[in-house]
């Protein structure tokens, strides 16, 4: 019997970030949505449900690595198919529509029975390893962009 060596660099975890991203976006077309504005809805969610549009836009700018201009593109978006609107409550805010929670809690269902797939019989002790060790290639990448 063969053993196979793994090792973790930017190549294995590009591959693996791409096939999961090809996956999500799948299920993303079936709901005419895109990767950025699915990444919109859910940081608005994870913000408490409203957030004020500066807010949102440096959170998603910060996930995404992309343009500023790029985003609000997408909340303006978001706003004109009435899936994100202002917050009734706080004019200074955005919230998600009953049209946008639903479709966040529609595609974050199906992903969900996806990432269980993915993720099947894989050690919980290999997932936490590999959480660290994500997280901290994260945080230095940030660290070397905000250098840069």
């Amino acid at each position: 019997m063969t053993t196979t060596a793994f090792t973790t660099n930017g190549r294995v975890i590009a591959l693996a970030h791409y096939a999961a991203r090809a996956v999500l976006e799948s299920v993303l077309t079936r709901h005419d949505t895109t990767f950025q504005q699915s990444v919109t809805l859910k940081s608005v969610s994870l913000a408490g449900g409203s957030v004020t549009p500066d807010h949102l836009v440096a959170d998603v700018v910060h996930s995404l690595k992309i343009e500023e201009s790029a985003v609000r593109e997408v909340v303006d978006g978001l706003t004109a198919a009435r899936l994100l609107e202002t917050d009734p409550t706080d004019a200074s805010r955005l919230r998600l529509t009953p049209a946008g929670q639903e479709l966040l809690d529609t595609t974050t269902a199906e992903t969900a029975e996806i990432t269980a797939r993915l993720y099947a019989d894989i050690p919980a002790e290999d997932l936490a390893v590999a959480g660290r060790v994500l997280a901290l290639v994260t945080e230095r990448a940030n660290a070397e962009l905000a250098r840069a």
